[in-house]
C-alpha cells in the first residue's frame, strides 16, 4: 500500500470528529465569505458589490454579478480578451469604497 499525504487528517476512522470538523467548516465558510460584508454601489457605474475592510490596508470585495455586466473597466477588459480579475479592482470602485470608509458606511476594525 502506497503512502498518501494529506494537508489535514480526514478522520475517516472517527465519525464524530469528522462531523465536528465538517460543521466547523460550514461556520468558518460563513464567517470568512459572508460575515461583515456591507452592500455598496459604485458611485460611477452603480455596480453592486459586497465590501469588508479587515484593516486599513485590506479590503475584500465580492461582486454580486459578473463585473463586466456593469463596470466599464471590466467590460473593456472582457472585450479585449483579458481575464477577469485583472485589474483586481476599478479605480472608480476604489474611490467609492474610500468614500464609504470616510463616511462610516463601511467600518474598519481597529
Amino acid at each position: 500500500m502506497a503512502a498518501t499525504w494529506a494537508k489535514a487528517p480526514d478522520f475517516a476512522d472517527q465519525p464524530a470528529r469528522q462531523a465536528e470538523v465538517r460543521a466547523q467548516t460550514v461556520v468558518d465558510k460563513q464567517h470568512y465569505l459572508e460575515q461583515g460584508l456591507t452592500p455598496l454601489r459604485c458611485q460611477a457605474c452603480q455596480s453592486q458589490v459586497m465590501v469588508r475592510k479587515s484593516s486599513s490596508h485590506q479590503t475584500s470585495v465580492q461582486w454580486t454579478e459578473p463585473p463586466q455586466t456593469h463596470c466599464p473597466v471590466f467590460a473593456e477588459l472582457s472585450r479585449n480578451g483579458g481575464g477577469l480579475g485583472r485589474p483586481d479592482s476599478c479605480p472608480q470602485l476604489e474611490k467609492t469604497i474610500k468614500w464609504a470608509v470616510d463616511e462610516g458606511v463601511v467600518e474598519v476594525p481597529e
